[in-house]
């Protein structure tokens, strides 16, 4: 045999990280690996028919027709990136190293788990003609004609995701009403002080804000709730949470939290399997700065994640990038831009800093005086200040903190 046929049937024995799941957090991890030198293959697995896409816009741009789609700038082909869509993974075999698909075994020296979250069906609700979620691309496509028949929408869920929504909706000349099973907005996000001023947002916009009722079913053209009130509606949006899409890791042995599902990641970022990372919205990581686990369902940890993922791979040997960013969201509702940073359940002290009864204002969470998080509404500059205060881990003075004429850079102890 000659040697030109020893070499081609030689197996292949360049290193392949195989990353599952083409969201944010997907493709930032295979663009990531690219910018850290990896020089082995890499492969992204997508379980869409569409080219890689940000989510944001999907609630504002998208669904308003201001934009046709949200596909991510990325060069797959000269980045060297085997991008495969349409091909859902079905399983993971740490032992074989080998994720499997429908289509087959891919092999891989590392993987990185990416697949996000799943939303909250309402029950009921899944098999009702009318009946949304705002997920991908195509509940997006699929909800822009309801917008523009300015047809009556319920939204069930006053969380973020049901108030970008019912701000679009209103934008569109929708009728709108939202309904909350809890007493308030954002009750899962923020604290009743906080959340209490947010309340008239909806009012002011003309939608109506339903709070302290549950769904009790779904039929065509209406919403009936627990209290015996019946909504007409054209249309039914649900927002009422996501879960870390993690149920096709069963039977792989990778540690999942039993609290919430998520893939239980450690610092940097590996899971309790050999070579597997995992990052985004399905994973959650012990955060030495706030001294608990967190899962953050946000696009920048999305974006942020991943670098560590990437850095830890290419190192090639014992990772030493640790994982603890100072989280970060931002949400567009009702003519108002809302940042937040950090993680204000560890706090024991609130401060305002403007009035919320305004258009613009703050909420600074302390602990010890340390600044651990903040809220800040129409106050960018407030937000970009607090941030690295708190990556610092700088105390405040409380009654200049209070001060909204005061930068918060100039309250510091």
């Amino acid at each position: 045999m000659s040697q030109q046929s020893k070499s081609s049937q030689a197996p292949d024995r360049t290193p392949r990280v195989v990353i599952v799941g083409a969201g944010i957090a997907g493709v930032q991890t295979a663009v990531a690996l690219r910018e850290q030198g990896w020089r082995g293959a890499v492969t992204l697995l997508g379980d869409e028919p569409h080219q890689p896409y940000d989510r944001p816009p999907l609630s504002k741009a998208v669904l308003l027709g201001k934009a046709d789609g949200s596909t991510f700038d990325v060069d797959f082909p000269a980045l060297g990136i085997d991008l495969q869509l349409s091909r859902p993974v079905t399983g993971l075999v740490p032992d074989a190293h080998v994720v499997e698909t429908a289509d087959g075994p891919v092999p891989y020296d590392y993987a990185v788990i990416a697949t996000g979250a799943d939303p909250i069906h309402l029950p009921g609700g899944e098999s009702q003609p009318g009946v949304h979620l705002l997920r991908t691309l195509d509940d997006a496509e699929r909800l822009r004609p309801v917008l523009a028949a300015r047809q009556r929408i319920v939204v069930v869920g006053a969380g973020w995701i049901g108030a970008e929504f019912a701000t679009a909706a209103r934008e569109s000349g929708c009728a709108v009403t939202v309904v909350e099973a809890s007493d308030r907005p954002l009750a899962g996000a923020l604290p009743a002080e906080v959340a209490a001023h947010m309340t008239g947002w909806y009012t002011e916009a003309g939608a109506e804000l339903r709070t302290g009722v549950p769904v009790d079913s779904v039929r065509p053209g209406a919403v009936e709730l627990a209290d015996g009130t019946t909504l007409p509606a054209d249309a039914v949006v649900v927002g009422i949470g996501a879960r870390p899409a993690t149920g096709w890791l069963g039977g792989s042995g990778i540690e999942l939290s039993p609290k919430d599902g998520s893939v239980h990641a450690d610092e940097w970022l590996r899971t309790s399997a050999p070579d597997v990372y995992a990052v985004g919205d399905c994973a959650s990581f012990p955060s030495a700065r706030y001294g608990r686990r967190l899962l953050i369902h946000h696009w920048d940890n999305a974006l942020q994640g991943p670098r560590t993922v990437a850095e830890n791979i290419a190192r090639g040997a014992a990772p030493g990038l640790a994982y603890d960013p100072v989280p970060y969201f931002w949400s567009e509702q009702f003519g108002r831009f809302v940042q937040y940073a950090g993680h204000h359940p560890v706090a024991d002290t609130l401060v305002w800093r403007g009035d919320p009864t305004g258009a613009a204002w703050t909420v600074l969470w302390l602990r010890e005086d340390t600044l651990v998080a903040l809220l800040a509404v129409g106050r960018p500059r407030d937000l970009a200040q607090g941030r690295k205060l708190i990556e610092r881990g700088a105390k405040l003075d409380r009654v200049r903190a209070a001060v909204a004429s005061v930068s918060l850079k100039s309250a510091v102890r």
